[in-house]
C-alpha cells in the first residue's frame, strides 16, 4: 500500500500546486504585506507539518507507529478526505478571485468576499488545507499525523489572527458583522448560511 499511497498523494498535491500556481498569476497588486518574520511564523509550521507527513521515517521511530491496524479502508477513507479538502480550497480560491495572496496582504481595491464557501467559514482555504492534511494523516495512519496537524493548525491560527486584524482595519463594521455571523474555520451545522449585505 505504501507505494500507492505515496504516488497518489504526491500526484494530487502536484495537480493542486499546478492549479494554485496558474491561478496565482492573475491577482491584484499588493497595497500592504506582512514582514518576513511574520511570514515565517506560519510558513515554518507548515513546512514542519508537511515534512512530518512526507518523510518515509522519522528518528526514534515512535511517531511512525500505526494508530489502527493497516487496512485499505482506512487508506481510501483518508484519500477521500484528502481530495475533499483540496477541492474545498479550489472552490474557495475561485470565489476569492484576484483578491488572493499566499501571504497576509491587503490588495488594491480589496473586496470582502462572502459568497461560495465564505458563507460557511471565513477562512475556507485554511479549512480545506487542514482537512486535506488530516486526510493525508489518516491515509498514513501513524501517530506523527496528529502532531503534524497540530503544528499546521498553530501556523494557520497565527496567520488567521493577523488577517482578521487587517480585515477589521480595512473593512471595519462590515467585517465585524461578517465575523459575528460566520465561524472562522469550522462550519456551524445549526447555522443557515446566507450572503451578508455590506
Amino acid at each position: 500500500m505504501e507505494p500507492i499511497y505515496t504516488n497518489l498523494i504526491t500526484a494530487l498535491w502536484l495537480l493542486w500546486l499546478i492549479y494554485w500556481f496558474i491561478a496565482g498569476r492573475n491577482v491584484k497588486a499588493t497595497q500592504r504585506h506582512e514582514s518576513a518574520a511574520s511570514r515565517a511564523t506560519h510558513i515554518v509550521p507548515l513546512i514542519i507539518g508537511a515534512m512530518l507527513l512526507w518523510r518515509p521515517t522519522l528518528p526514534g521511530g515512535f511517531l511512525c507507529g500505526k494508530i489502527l491496524a493497516p487496512s485499505p479502508t482506512v487508506y481510501f477513507v483518508g484519500i477521500g478526505v484528502f481530495a475533499a479538502g483540496l477541492a474545498f480550497t479550489v472552490w474557495a480560491r475561485v470565489h476569492l478571485g484576484r483578491n488572493w495572496s499566499g501571504t497576509v496582504t491587503v490588495k488594491q481595491d480589496h473586496e470582502l468576499v462572502r459568497d461560495g464557501p465564505y458563507r460557511y467559514v471565513r477562512h475556507p482555504i485554511y479549512t480545506g488545507l487542514l482537512v486535506a492534511f488530516a486526510g493525508n494523516a489518516i491515509s498514513r495512519d501513524e501517530w506523527r499525523g496528529i502532531l503534524a496537524i497540530a503544528v499546521i493548525f498553530a501556523g494557520f491560527w497565527f496567520k488567521l489572527k493577523l488577517e482578521e486584524r487587517w480585515m477589521i482595519e480595512q473593512f471595519g463594521d462590515a467585517y465585524r458583522r461578517y465575523a459575528a455571523e460566520v465561524p472562522a474555520l469550522v462550519p456551524n451545522p445549526f447555522h443557515t448560511p446566507r450572503t451578508i449585505a455590506p
